[in-house]
């Protein structure tokens, strides 16, 4: 290679994913609260959607249908509690790092993850783990180093009692961690009155369009970002300069016309700014005037003969 080469970025590291979703909800009555819908999705989806990235993701639960493939692991005896949990997901992983996930996040990000393996990089640390509002860890919204995590589970087992029903601070206390704070994604819900609150949270006018579009994307198996920005100018113009039912129609045709292309962002811009052409030009002639009068149509009225 050149001297002169430019540097090539280093690639992010690969890292798996666990996610315990087993636990018993008592307080929200035994419901099956990774099936509890947020936003339109399980919030157990919401989750896997976050940690799309990973290379290999396991549920530490029982099977069920799940928005993307997933490898299923169950601690010994089921309802062991987390450690054991955390322990047989573990088994399953390959990668030097890990993202420990609880099953109830209904605000998580893949930025928060890779904050999470930036900050677990940077500080040589065996774990970074979410703080939440009240500044407490969160050691179910966390990357670990892999190795930490496995002589720390192996020392516990080797106690005599096994990993059944140990907290987790039993876990998390015997390594080093470094902190991040994050109150939004660190958000879980444990009760009902959580799930309303991250419900109604969603709502609001800052976040309910983002909200909206990821949940199509994930009904429909669409892996696609594109500007909404642009969809939304050109909507506003079919409906402004042809009529109202023109938005929605123009914007199916956009889409469909991008699928039919090359089909990714840059299908999808292109379209909208042909179609955002076209409501223009039909708008400046909806509003074209001759010199004497009110003649629609975008040329000159004909003078009557005689």
């Amino acid at each position: 290679m050149s001297d002169n080469a430019p540097a090539v970025p280093h690639a992010p590291a690969p890292y798996d994913a666990v996610v315990l979703a087993g636990g018993a909800a008592r307080r929200l009555g035994g419901v099956d609260k990774p099936g509890v819908r947020v936003g339109g999705r399980a919030l157990l989806d919401r989750v896997l959607t976050a940690c799309a990235g990973a290379r290999t993701t396991v549920v530490v639960a029982g099977p069920r249908p799940v928005a993307r493939p997933v490898l299923w692991a169950r601690e010994e005896p089921p309802g062991a509690g987390p450690v054991a949990a955390l322990e047989a997901g573990l088994r399953l992983t390959t990668a030097e790092q890990a993202v420990v996930l609880s099953a109830d996040l209904p605000f998580l990000e893949p930025a928060t993850l890779h904050r999470l393996l930036a900050a677990l990089r940077a500080s040589g640390a065996d774990g970074a783990l979410l703080t939440d509002a009240d500044g407490r860890d969160q050691p179910l919204v966390a990357a670990y180093r892999t190795d930490a995590l496995r002589r720390a589970l192996a020392a516990l087992a080797a106690g005599g009692d096994g990993l059944t029903g140990l907290p987790l601070r039993r876990l998390t206390g015997a390594l080093c961690l470094t902190r991040v704070p994050d109150p939004l994604a660190s958000f879980d819900c444990d009760t009902w009155d959580d799930i309303a609150d991250a419900r109604a949270r969603i709502r609001e006018h800052g976040h309910v369009l983002d909200e909206w579009i990821s949940a199509v994307k994930d009904e429909l198996g669409i892996d696609l970002d594109v500007d909404t920005g642009v969809l939304l100018d050109l909507a506003r113009d079919a409906a402004h300069g042809v009529a109202r039912p023109a938005a929605p129609l123009t914007t199916f045709l956009v889409g469909y016309a991008a699928a039919q292309g090359e089909g990714g962002p840059e299908a999808v811009a292109e379209a909208a700014r042909k179609a955002a052409a076209l409501a223009l030009r039909w708008e400046e002639e909806n509003e074209a005037k001759d010199g004497g009068g009110n003649t629609r149509g975008g040329g000159p009225s004909t003078p009557d003969a005689g």
